[in-house]
């Protein structure tokens, strides 16, 4: 994961500060370096090698037969379980609709447990990164959809992803949460409802 220090997280905080000064919106930041371990999947891929490739050769050609099928199995499994060991490898085996999926769970259940729907009164959103799978979201309340449409959230997540890629996640959270109070400062300026609820405005770092 980029390494963020005390400093650039107070830069991201005071970014939302300044947007939820000018709109009703309350901004939440995710930045995860993935969405899952994928630990279940070498596992999966070794099974099934261990299991397919004698009893193919068995089909074929009859060989191996009884017990030395069997460990040819166990063996087959041990060695491609500590060759898939290896980040690289086992990065080749996720398959990106996986990591996609994963990653828009995340987001989805961060929306749910930072109360944004909710707490926020409906106007809440989520600037969602997850690093390892390069996917960024950006999830609104029902208040915001309005204003903040689809075709906009993509585009702005675009921008974003673009500097996940090049290394540049503090900078592309910071652009992003300003673009967002561009628009929304706009479409929705602030009404000091005196019932509104405070999210915080730090960066929550799921490691």
């Amino acid at each position: 994961m980029t390494p963020l220090d005390h400093y650039q997280r107070r830069q991201v905080a005071e970014a939302i500060a300044r947007v939820e000064r000018r709109t009703d919106a309350q901004l939440v930041t995710v930045l995860a370096r993935r969405a899952d371990d994928y630990a279940y999947l070498p596992l999966f891929c070794a099974a099934l090698l261990a299991l397919a490739v004698p009893g193919l050769l068995y089909l074929a050609c009859g060989w191996p037969s009884g017990r030395v099928l069997l460990v040819s199995n166990v063996l087959l499994f041990i060695g491609s379980c500590l060759l898939l060991r290896s980040p690289r490898l086992a990065s080749w085996l996720i398959p990106g609709a996986l990591r996609r999926w994963r990653a828009t769970g995340l987001a989805r259940q961060q929306f749910r447990e930072q109360h944004l729907g909710t707490g926020a009164q409906g106007a809440g959103v989520l600037i969602f990164v997850a690093e390892a799978e390069q996917h960024v979201q950006i999830l609104v309340g029902q208040r915001i959809d309005a204003h903040l449409d689809r075709h906009a959230r993509r585009l702005l997540a675009a921008r974003l992803l673009e500097r996940v890629r090049c290394g540049q996640t503090l900078q592309g959270f910071v652009e992003c949460i300003e673009a967002c109070g561009e628009l929304l400062g706009e479409r929705l300026p602030r009404s000091h409802m005196p019932d509104r609820i405070e999210l915080p405005n730090r960066l929550v770092i799921l490691d």
